[in-house]
């Protein structure tokens, strides 16, 4: 197959569907990239209309007026490139023909045509400009603006490279093949969508591709009313960036799951150890600490591995026993974070929230959330788990604001337990039994194998005079924790004194011991 035709200053790159004026890509979209091609490949010989119209459009039944549009692009990039507009000559109800400069064909292979670009070393993803299905070609800045968003947030998670949109904006027009596309700008996943604007509407479409694999990642649809077009616009960024980042890390511990232990560096130990840190479970916060440790044994400076450890052991401090070495190992893993993660807005959540919860300092603790949010506002994270310091800190309405916020954000977030427990002792402190019952069933729901959410459901049960039911989820707490005492739990997490005597009644009357 003939992949390379140079002409003049103009090169067609065919694997790529490219036209290259000198080393940059020429604005011409696919279609007219092969019509021009197999204009070029038949240099001097006449091409029928129907050959190129089954060139640019195979298999499809199109009018003649289409190819039209298409030829008259054509010129006007190489008149505008190159002074080349006669290059493509109209045959009178025949087609068109080739008679611009000597064609010099590269008949190389697929393989080096199409030579991949070496993947990073940490996640990648290129989107491409989304598709403006308005009908009305003056809404393209609309469409452009929301990528130009998702790239902006997407740079700024530390863990993950983006490819610019300088390189990913080259596609704008094109029909692609993502696997292409992969290999072109060396990235592992690939992010395509549209948008369509109606009447008082906007429906913003993405989809997130394995580029290796043509698995999907991640889908979802965005509709919004269009009143306020850019705070719309900065609104469904900030959602799809707040709904990818997650579906990305899930995708990547997948895929670090199929590698071979011994293959494993820092970054991927960190993946390895996720989900365990992410249960809250001590026996798997236990079994997470070792590929934690490896991790930071290879690179001492590895923020998001302190984060992690810092989880850890704050899990173990809560749920296994209070031991103080446990609350020092996660106060001295929250400094280290910090230390090396002022680039990294998880790390300085993990370390804020081991900070506010097991150092009962909650100034600094909202001091690394608010630096969190300023390196990337889309942290989900860092609303769930700024609402549970809140929470147990007696600011009611701000907890439940900042849980909202976060699952907001993300909706299936992992720690959607989290911001449920907030939201639940937050209501019970304000007397709404009936929100705070709802909110526990949601936790329980979320992560039925942790201890506090059915603390919260049990207290709930109980101010509602449901005491059959309400010791039975106070059985719950004991079966999975039981070390269990309200007060010293209480005390752990330097809960407010206004907390602590509503919710201790509560769980005394469930039959828990204080």
């Amino acid at each position: 197959m003939r992949l390379s035709l140079a002409f003049g200053p103009f090169r067609i790159d065919r694997g790529a569907g490219i036209l290259f004026h000198g080393d940059q890509p020429a604005p011409l979209g696919q279609r007219a990239v092969a019509l021009l091609a197999l204009l070029v490949e038949q240099a001097g010989k006449p091409v029928s209309k129907q050959a190129l119209i089954e060139a640019a459009w195979p298999a499809q039944a199109v009018e003649d007026s289409n190819l039209t549009v298409q030829i008259a692009a054509v010129r006007r990039v190489l008149e505008t490139m190159a002074g080349g507009g006669r290059w493509i000559e109209t045959l009178p109800r025949r087609g068109y023909r080739y008679v611009g400069p000597e064609v010099a064909i590269d008949g190389g292979d697929a393989e080096q045509a199409t030579a991949s670009l070496e993947l990073p070393g940490k996640p990648s993803v290129a989107v491409l400009p989304f598709s403006n299905m308005s009908g009305d070609p003056g809404q393209d800045y609309f469409a452009d603006g929301v990528v130009d968003d998702i790239i902006t947030g997407l740079a700024r998670i530390n863990w993950l490279f983006v490819i610019a949109r300088n390189s990913s904006f080259t596609y704008k027009g094109r029909a692609v093949d993502v696997k292409q596309v992969g290999r072109e700008l060396g990235v592992r996943y690939v992010l395509e969508g549209s948008v369509r604007k109606a009447g008082g509407t906007v429906r913003v479409t993405g989809q997130m591709i394995d580029a290796s694999t043509g698995a999907h990642v991640w889908a979802e649809r965005f509709d919004r009313a269009s009143a306020d077009i850019f705070a719309l616009q900065d609104d469904i960024a900030l959602a799809a960036v707040a709904a990818i980042a997650p579906s990305l890390r899930r995708a990547e511990i997948e895929r670090v799951k199929r590698k071979r232990p011994d293959s494993l560096d820092a970054y991927d130990l960190v993946l390895r150890a996720q989900q365990d840190v992410d249960s809250g479970m001590p026996e798997r916060v236990t079994r997470a600490l070792v590929p934690l440790g490896r991790a930071i044994e290879l690179d001492p400076a590895y923020a998001l591995a302190h984060g992690n450890a810092a989880m850890c052991h704050h899990c173990l401090f809560l749920r296994a026993g209070l031991r103080e070495a446990n609350r020092a190992a996660s106060i001295h893993h929250a400094r280290q974070a910090i230390l090396h993660g002022q680039d990294d807005a998880a790390a300085l959540t993990l370390a804020g929230f081991s900070l506010g919860m097991d150092g009962h300092d909650r100034k600094a603790a909202f001091t690394a959330l608010e630096a969190a949010l300023a390196i990337s506002p889309s942290s989900a994270l860092t609303y769930i788990l700024g609402g549970v310091i809140l929470g147990w800190g007696g600011e009611a309405e701000e907890a439940i604001k900042w849980s909202e916020r976060g699952m907001r954000l993300s909706p299936f977030d992992p720690w959607a337990f989290a911001a449920f427990d907030a939201q639940a002792m937050s209501h019970l402190l304000r007397g709404r039994y009936d929100d705070a019952c709802r909110a526990a069933y949601k936790s329980v729901q979320a992560n039925p194998a942790h201890s506090i959410t059915y603390v919260q459901l049990a207290a709930a049960l109980a101010m509602l005079g449901r005491l059959d039911e309400a010791r039975a989820a106070a059985a719950r707490v004991q079966e999975l924790h039981p070390t269990f005492r309200y007060g010293r739990q209480f005390a752990a997490v330097n809960c407010s004194p206004a907390l602590a005597q509503c919710l201790g009644e509560a769980l005394q009357a469930a039959g828990l011991p204080e």
